[in-house]
């Protein structure tokens, strides 16, 4: 039965969200605000998060980076805001989803059940799949871990869906429609500029463990996997 974390400094949207699921057969756990959001996140365990963006001192934003230094569990953010530069953030920061308030209880249950299943089938699907790699990159998707010279990653499920595409075919240039459709199958928000800033984050963290060749740009087609070379020096 999946735990979900409910997000939102007005009690009157966090009951309606916990009723609803509730009545979905989901257990559910609620904070007002982001401090209580990652005190509860740490000392329970969390399948997605319910985040409203314009919380109280600790913004959704913010609990987001936090979230994402040590974990990729799924995050669908509220916002009573519907402009596109919100979405944008929330989704290249590490979001899975984005709901605009007022929303249908109805809606957000849909919304939820599609990251859901879209999370608990990854196990299943990669059970068969052997370890990735190549030069100094490894990957485990049954695990969903990635390595550069020994050094563990810390990426976001996002980003981790973006390595493994190019590392599982190492040879194929992938446009951004291809990239989009596998990390990102079910989202509906996602715009070339989203996945071009997930591609420089990705890059940063690479390069930062030691490896600055993982993802080649193809000039007019998209990405495609590099030499996957140490750093020189």
């Amino acid at each position: 039965m999946p735990n979900i974390l409910v997000v939102d400094d007005d009690a009157h949207i966090r009951d309606v969200i916990c009723f609803a699921l509730e009545k979905a057969g989901h257990t559910f756990l609620p904070a007002k605000d982001g401090k209580a959001a990652l005190e509860t996140f740490s000392s329970d365990g969390v399948d997605l998060v319910i985040l409203d963006i314009g919380l109280p001192e600790l913004d959704g934003l913010e609990v987001c980076k936090e979230l994402r230094k040590t974990s990729d569990v799924p995050i669908l953010f509220l916002s009573a805001r519907d402009d596109e530069i919100d979405r944008i953030l929330g989704l290249e920061i590490g979001g899975d989803d984005y709901v605009t308030k007022p929303f249908s209880p109805r809606e957000l249950m849909a919304r939820v059940n599609v990251i859901l299943k879209r999370v608990q089938s990854v196990p299943q699907a990669e059970q068969e799949e052997g370890i990735l790699s190549k030069g100094v990159l490894e990957l485990d998707p049954e695990h969903r871990s990635a390595r550069i010279c020994e050094e563990q990653l810390h990426l976001t499920a996002i980003e981790f869906n973006i390595l493994k595409t190019v590392l599982a075919r190492p040879r194929m240039a992938f446009t951004r429609d291809q990239i989009m459709t596998a990390a990102w199958p079910d989202n509906v928000h996602v715009s070339e500029r989203t996945i071009d800033s997930h591609v420089r984050n990705l890059r940063s963290k690479l390069s930062i463990a030691g490896c600055d060749d993982v993802i080649e740009t193809v000039h007019g087609i998209g990405f495609r996997l590099g030499a996957c070379e140490a750093n020189s020096g």
